[in-house]
This record gives structure tokens, C-alpha cells and sequence, in this order.
């Protein structure tokens, strides 16, 4: 059976942030090189996208008090941040594990692979 896997993509947002256009145009080009890896592996990507940063985000939190809050910029100051996504289906994680830490850890960050809970309709 395939399963669908969610690939968390981690990293230091400044780096991102102050990267030169020619660093940033390099690590398109290493999501695209993961993309073709991906099909010719007969992993199937579903989809993914690149996430802005994290100051620019919307939390909203409901604690136990019952009151709802929604404040600008993220749930907690991390030092790496969730920077993209990539959902993909196979029935070998460990390979797509393989494959993913040699096309996008080349400069440091993290990935993280989390399998997706399919609900029946």
C-alpha cells in the first residue's frame, strides 16, 4: 500500500531571508533536481509550497480559559522555522528519507517526515 507522507522542511529563516539572489536561484534549482529525483524514483509529489516567514504570521490559540487569541507572528521563537512543504505518496520512507537529505540539506536545516491520516469519506 502507498502511503502519503508529509515532508516538514526546516531551517534558519535568516538565512533565507539575507541569501543573495544567485544562493537563493541555487536552492530553487535543488528543490527541482529533488523534484525529478522524486519522479524517477516513483515517488509521487501531491503537492507543496514555500511558507513566508514566520513574523508574518497569524496565530490564533484557544487555552483552557475558553477566551480565543489571535496575535501577529508565530506560536513560539524558534530557532529554525517551518519553511515549506512537500506532500508525497510511496510505500519506501526511508528511501524518500534518503533522497530528500541529499537534494535539500545542503546547507543545513532539517526535514522532518510525517506520514498523513487519510480519513474515509
Amino acid at each position: 500500500m502507498t502511503d502519503r507522507w508529509t515532508l516538514l522542511l526546516w531551517g534558519d529563516e535568516d538565512v533565507w531571508e539575507n541569501a543573495t539572489p544567485e544562493t537563493q536561484e541555487r536552492a530553487m534549482g535543488e528543490h527541482g533536481a529533488f523534484s525529478e529525483a522524486c519522479e524517477a524514483r516513483g515517488y509521487r509529489i501531491l503537492g507543496g509550497e514555500e511558507l513566508g516567514f514566520s513574523k508574518n504570521a497569524v496565530t490564533v490559540q484557544r487555552p483552557e480559559s475558553g477566551d480565543l487569541t489571535i496575535t501577529e507572528g508565530p506560536y513560539v521563537e524558534l530557532a529554525e522555522h517551518l519553511g515549506g512543504y512537500y506532500v508525497i505518496e510511496t510505500d519506501d520512507v526511508q528511501g524518500l528519507a534518503r533522497l530528500a537529505g541529499e537534494h535539500l540539506l545542503t546547507d543545513g536545516g532539517g526535514i522532518e517526515l510525517r506520514p498523513v491520516v487519510v480519513h474515509d469519506a
